[in-house]
């Protein structure tokens, strides 16, 4: 093969292929003059982090998640229920103790009714021999059981839940177990002090006019304040539903805002089979702080949204906005108080002349 001289003095063949010293020249030259890389990789260092998470993050905290089969939920679904029937037990013998004082605070809405209502001898009458032991010593400390045991019950619901958040969400542990037992109590004491009461009244009241006289079983009115106490315990659970709602992503606020419409009238309804009165009084009295608990879970979970995002509530501005408004309230009972006539009481309105 016969080898000629281009005008640099390289040798090349003459069918045209290059020397294999030129190709290694060439492929250098390109090397040397390619710019280095950006950030310091020509001496070796690692690029920068980006900005954005990676999905390591997310597989890692997937990776916290306990993997169960159907079966496992079921025997962990059967093993927080023996516990929670376990509080309600210890409870039940702690209540069992004071029956006798639990009954007179139980007893006490009807006493004041019918004293209201101007009965002679406020009562509450026994009509068959079994029904005030059963009563008594088995149905009051069950039902005190189970809101001395809230707590414990609340921890229960969360340890069965926990295992499929993420691991910062666990974090949520104290907070749903004390709002979910403080507002079931809450409740409770709601329906005791203000909700029971009125509708009592109005449901003895009814029959006054017309010379009729109320007799009230013991049985009757057990059923009617285990209904009233234990709805209302449960419907001041609102809030926390919302917000674990919202730690699953199964809902957002602003669809919680935009459906509210449709809300209201679900509380309106729900209000209705639980208020034990028909009259319109009665039901605004239960439906008004039902729709003030739904839109206390918007606000609670708009704070998760605005933890997640890494974002901060004006905490400042509200406080302040809350103490002028605290102020103004002042005012206006001092006004009242001391211009008009009005003065405290203890009950529902707790203001009046």
């Amino acid at each position: 093969m016969a080898i000629q001289e281009d005008n640099n003095g390289a040798r090349t063949p003459e069918d045209g292929s290059s020397h294999p010293d030129a190709s290694a020249q060439e492929a250098a030259s390109e090397v040397a003059t390619t710019p280095p890389p950006a950030g310091g990789a020509d001496r070796g260092e690692p690029p920068p982090p980006s900005s954005s998470p990676p999905k390591e993050e997310e597989d890692g905290e997937e990776e916290h998640m306990l993997r169960m089969s159907f079966l496992e939920h079921l025997e962990e679904l059967r093993s927080r229920l023996l516990r929670s029937i376990a509080g309600i037990g210890v409870a039940f013998l702690l209540s069992l103790v004071f029956a006798n004082n639990l009954w007179l605070i139980v007893s006490e809405p009807a006493t004041a009714a019918l004293r209201q209502l101007g009965v002679k001898d406020p009562r509450l009458a026994q009509i068959k021999p079994m029904e005030v032991f059963q009563i008594v010593w088995i149905k009051l400390p069950i039902l005190a059981a189970i809101f001395l045991a809230s707590p414990w019950i609340g921890y229960q619901v969360w340890a069965f839940i926990a295992p499929g958040l993420y691991r910062k969400e666990r974090r949520w542990a104290g907070p749903f177990v004390i709002c979910s037992a403080g507002l079931f109590i809450a409740g409770g004491l709601f329906a005791y002090f203000i909700a029971f009461r009125f509708g009592l009244v109005f449901l003895l009241g009814i029959g006054r006019d017309i010379h009729i006289q109320p007799i009230v079983s013991v049985t009757e009115y057990f059923d009617l304040f285990v209904n009233v106490t234990l709805g209302v315990g449960l419907v001041f659970e609102l809030p926390v539903l919302v917000f674990f709602l919202t730690l699953l992503r199964i809902v957002t606020p602003g669809f919680l805002l935009r459906h509210s419409r449709y809300a209201i009238l679900i509380i309106v309804i729900i209000a209705a089979i639980v208020t034990p009165t028909p009259d319109v009084f009665n039901l605004m009295l239960f439906a008004t702080p039902m729709c003030l608990l739904y839109f206390v879970g918007i606000f609670a979970s708009y704070l998760l949204i605005l933890h997640r995002e890494g974002r901060r509530f004006p905490w400042v501005k509200v406080l302040y906005g809350l103490l002028v408004a605290a102020v103004l309230i002042a005012g206006a009972v001092w006004i009242a108080t001391t211009k008009y006539g009005y003065h405290f009481i203890r009950q529902w309105p707790f203001l009046t002349r």
